[in-house]
């Protein structure tokens, strides 16, 4: 897996200052996407060891809130093998300091997997179950909405993903 950049401080994709990890990849590619160039699977440089080691060291600072993955796409096939082990490291270190994760696909709060199956590896459950919010749903130009909080569009979703995956329907996280 490559990833596009890595922002140590971020606040604009999730609560607190956060450190935002963007995966390269993608096949969504959205009508006026914002991040476009991480379409591209080859795109920016290698997911490796001592950049995992490098995030998780950086995720033991205080003022850090948490951990966004963003991309790309995250939960591309080719990316879940990658960012299981590593996400399953974060939150066995640092299990108070929630994960967000935003995809274009869309959960199926009813199996914990994609509705998009074709989407779904061996990982895909798992992963999404070390998350504490999901962003899903591809960003769709005609519904863009610059007053919603934490997403680009209204058809996007902001999920609590413990409660959703505990009751098996949809429960909103609410900021």
């Amino acid at each position: 897996m490559n990833y596009a950049t890595i922002k140590w401080t971020d606040i604009a994709n999730g609560e607190g200052v956060r450190i935002s990890l963007f995966v390269s990849g993608c096949t969504h590619h959205c009508k006026n996407c914002f991040n476009e160039v991480a379409w591209d699977f080859a795109y920016g440089e290698p997911f490796t060891k001592q950049v995992a080691d490098k995030i998780l060291a950086e995720l033991k600072e205080p003022y850090i809130a948490g951990l966004s993955l963003l991309g790309g796409e995250p939960l591309e096939p080719q990316n879940q093998e990658a960012l299981y082990p590593f996400i399953k490291e974060v939150k066995k270190r640092y299990p108070n300091k929630p994960i967000w994760c935003y995809t274009g696909f869309v959960l199926d709060e009813k199996t914990g997997e994609l509705k998009e199956t074709h989407k779904n590896t061996r990982y895909t459950k798992k992963l999404i179950a070390l998350f504490d919010v999901l962003v899903d749903g591809p960003f769709v130009e005609e519904l863009k909405d610059i007053r919603l909080k934490f997403r680009g569009s209204a058809n996007q979703r902001l999920i609590d993903v413990q409660k959703t995956l505990q009751a098996g329907e949809c429960i909103a996280y609410m900021e």
